[in-house]
């Protein structure tokens, strides 16, 4: 094996690749949120539904972005597994990163089986849309018509407050397991992963919400 292989082989190794898989889908969190915003945007629907609409122009290329980025959410969810096996196996507290004083919180605790949610919610999201043929005949009325059931907002608004308790420990987590980590600087990216956290679960919460108590059926 090389040497980078055993870089990435090692614990830190899965550490560092963990901390860069979570940014980068954060990243695809900023644009999937930014998209989903036109649904609230234009109650007529029409600006998501050209949003949609253009991404489906992209035609082979949307598909190898799609593939792409289900890679790099395989490869967090399976270094979160192994990580925490690892971590299990030396007597030591599933995969958390914890500050200089050793603190939890709800997030650090929980970051597997939160994890492990947004896993289950995120196959119910393929289902219900990406793979689901008539969604994008009329995108906005296939979310409409989906949100606007108890059943299924209950779902997607309890996803959304997983995701936020996921990234209140997430976004700091990553920074540290780059080795990005100073006494100077750490309150600040603690305060701004909760910052991000809060933004994140509002906004996602916001859909199921909008559908369900505000928007005229």
């Amino acid at each position: 094996m090389s040497r980078f292989g055993k870089a990435l082989a090692s614990s830190v190794g899965k550490k560092i690749v963990m901390g860069l898989s979570g940014l980068m889908l954060l990243g695809f969190l900023v644009e999937h949120l930014h998209g989903n915003l036109k649904l609230i945007e234009d109650p007529s629907g029409a600006a998501f539904d050209d949003y949609v609409g253009f991404l489906k122009s992209f035609g082979p290329l949307l598909v190898l972005a799609e593939i792409g980025l289900g890679l790099l959410f395989s490869a967090h969810v399976y270094l979160a597994f192994r990580l925490t096996l690892e971590n299990i196996q030396a007597r030591k507290q599933r995969y958390v990163v914890r500050n200089n004083r050793g603190a939890s919180t709800v997030g650090s605790v929980s970051m597997f089986y939160t994890g492990a949610i947004i896993l289950g919610y995120l196959l119910k999201h393929l289902i219900d849309f990406r793979l689901d043929p008539r969604f994008f005949d009329a995108p906005h009325a296939a979310v409409q018509a989906k949100l606007s059931q108890p059943g299924h907002a209950a779902v997607y608004l309890l996803a959304a407050i997983v995701l936020g308790i996921h990234l209140s420990h997430g976004f700091r987590s990553a920074f540290q397991s780059l080795g990005l980590s100073h006494p100077r600087w750490n309150p600040l990216l603690e305060r701004l992963g909760k910052f991000v956290a809060f933004l994140f679960a509002v906004g996602f919460a916001a859909f199921p919400m909008y559908y369900l108590f505000i928007r005229e059926r």
